[in-house]
């Protein structure tokens, strides 16, 4: 059973309606029991990094998905619950994250071409960095949907896929049982759904 884990902050029927999809028990959740049961955790997340990181603080859900991470459960973020797995984000300031992954979440102002829109929104292509079983039943050039204004910086060791907007942009992350998707796989079409097929056989 994944848990995709309520915390005030996310897409989250959507991402449920695409683990159904695929076959896969999946439950919306804040209860802590709940999430300590589950054989994965889905953190997902939509909004400003600093309200998002405060609600996971305030609601205990931080430390328990931190606590069930470190058992080695599968746990991936999607979009900001991606960008909350890092140390830290310069949106609007600085705020701490989770610290399960080194990293920064820089802003894409200033770092992509002028003349690009930001927020980064559409379909891009997945350029694949190292072989991840993430992306077991994925190809090179698959495209998948991104809407985001901040990427993940300084995590080279760990980024499994980039893609390519004016400059590159770090689009999948993972550390052992640790991974990230800066795309929607909910919003990403057969692509997406093979994505979230292949984190339930993790």
């Amino acid at each position: 059973m994944v848990a995709i884990v309520d915390y005030g902050v996310g897409n989250l029927f959507s991402v449920r309606s695409s683990f159904q999809a695929v076959g896969a028990e999946a439950v919306v959740t804040s209860d802590k029991a709940v999430i300590e049961a589950a054989d994965r955790i889905l953190l997902p997340g939509v909004g400003a990094f600093s309200d998002a990181a405060k609600k996971l603080a305030e609601s205990g859900l931080g430390s328990i998905v931190k606590q069930e991470a470190g058992k080695g459960k599968p746990l991936m973020g999607i979009c900001l619950g991606m960008q909350l797995l890092f140390e830290r984000s310069f949106e609007y300031g600085c705020f701490e994250g989770l610290g399960l992954l080194q990293g920064d979440v820089i802003p894409m102002l200033g770092y992509i071409d002028e003349g690009l829109k930001v927020p980064h929104i559409g379909w891009n292509g997945l350029q694949f960095v190292k072989k991840h079983p993430l992306f077991r039943y994925c190809k090179e050039g698959d495209h998948v949907y991104f809407v985001h204004s901040y990427f993940a910086s300084r995590c080279q060791e760990d980024v499994v896929a980039v893609t390519e907007y004016g400059k590159e942009l770090t689009a999948a992350v993972a550390k052992g049982n640790v991974m990230g998707c800066q795309f929607h796989p909910e919003k990403s079409g057969d692509v997406g759904l093979n994505i979230l097929r292949a984190f339930c056989e993790l």
